[in-house]
C-alpha cells in the first residue's frame, strides 16, 4: 500500500523536520492518521522524502524526515495553452501534472477574449497550482510544472524554451511523424529531447497567429482529422510526445 503523500513548499533533507500547513493537517485527520504514521513528502522540485508524523494540530502538522532522495526531471514538455474556460483549464492542470509537463503558460489568443468565465489572473493561478499539487500527490510524480502568468502570443514566442516547437493544427502532418523527423535531424536522445507544444483556443488559431508561430520556427502537426477540444488536444499531444520520449525509436 502506498504511503499518504503530502507536498510542501519547504525544501528538506534527511534528517530534518518539516512543518505542513492547515490543508495537509486537515487531510491527515480525514484519513485518520495519528502520531507515528508513516508519510511521504514531496517538494515539487524532485525531492521525495519519507518519515513519521510527529505532531498533528488543527492548523499544522510536523513530520520527521528520515530519508530523502532526488529524482531527475523528465525530458521537458512545455505547454502553451489557451486562456479558456476555468473548469476545463483546471482539469487540464491535473492531467498535465500527471503526464509530467515541465511548464504551463496560458496564452491570450484573440478567440480567448470571447470566453466567459475564463481562467486568468493571480487568484486563478493559485487555484491552478493547488490542482497541480493534488495531482502530484496522487500520481507518484516528483516535479510540479512551472506556472507562468498568461501572455500574449508575441511574448509566449519570445519566451519559449529551447527545443522543438510544435503547434497543433488539423491540416498538418501527423504529430508522430513530425517528432520522428525532428529527432532524426538532430543529435538529441529521447531523454534530452525538449518540446514546446502550442494548443489553440476553441475555434482554432487565427491565421495570423498560426503564421507567427510558424515564422518563429514552430512546426505544425496534427493528432488526427477530428476537431478536438483544447483540453483533449493538450492531453493527446502531451501523451504522444511523452511516449516518444520514453520509448526511443
Amino acid at each position: 500500500m502506498s504511503l499518504p503523500t503530502f507536498c510542501t513548499d519547504e525544501s528538506f533533507h534527511a534528517p530534518s523536520s518539516v512543518t505542513l500547513g492547515e490543508d495537509a493537517a486537515h487531510h491527515m485527520r480525514v484519513r485518520r492518521l495519528d502520531v507515528g504514521a508513516r508519510v511521504r513528502l514531496l517538494d515539487g522540485q524532485g525531492t521525495i522524502g519519507e518519515g513519521s508524523l510527529t505532531q498533528l494540530a488543527k492548523r499544522h502538522a510536523s513530520v520527521a524526515v528520515e530519508q530523502a532522495t532526488q529524482v531527475a526531471p523528465l525530458a521537458p514538455i512545455h505547454l502553451l495553452l489557451p486562456v479558456a474556460d476555468k473548469d476545463r483549464m483546471l482539469w487540464l492542470a491535473e492531467k498535465a501534472t500527471e503526464l509530467g509537463v515541465a511548464s504551463w503558460r496560458p496564452v491570450l489568443f484573440r478567440r480567448s477574449k470571447h470566453v466567459n468565465p475564463r481562467g486568468e489572473g493571480p487568484v486563478f493561478q493559485q487555484k491552478t497550482r493547488a490542482r497541480m499539487v493534488n495531482a502530484l500527490e496522487q500520481s507518484g510524480g516528483a516535479w510540479l510544472p512551472t506556472i507562468y502568468p498568461e501572455a500574449t502570443v508575441e511574448h509566449a514566442i519570445s519566451a519559449r524554451p529551447e527545443g522543438l516547437g510544435i503547434v497543433l493544427d488539423a491540416d498538418s502532418p501527423p504529430l508522430l511523424r513530425v517528432l520522428d523527423a525532428a529527432r532524426a535531424a538532430g543529435a538529441a536522445s529521447a531523454a534530452d529531447f525538449a518540446v514546446t507544444l502550442v494548443i489553440g483556443p476553441e475555434g482554432g488559431l487565427e491565421d495570423s497567429e498560426r503564421e507567427s508561430f510558424v515564422a518563429a520556427g514552430f512546426q505544425p502537426a496534427a493528432l488526427g482529422s477530428q476537431v478536438l477540444r483544447f483540453e483533449t488536444a493538450a492531453v493527446g499531444g502531451v501523451a504522444v510526445c511523452r511516449a516518444r520520449m520514453v520509448y526511443d525509436g
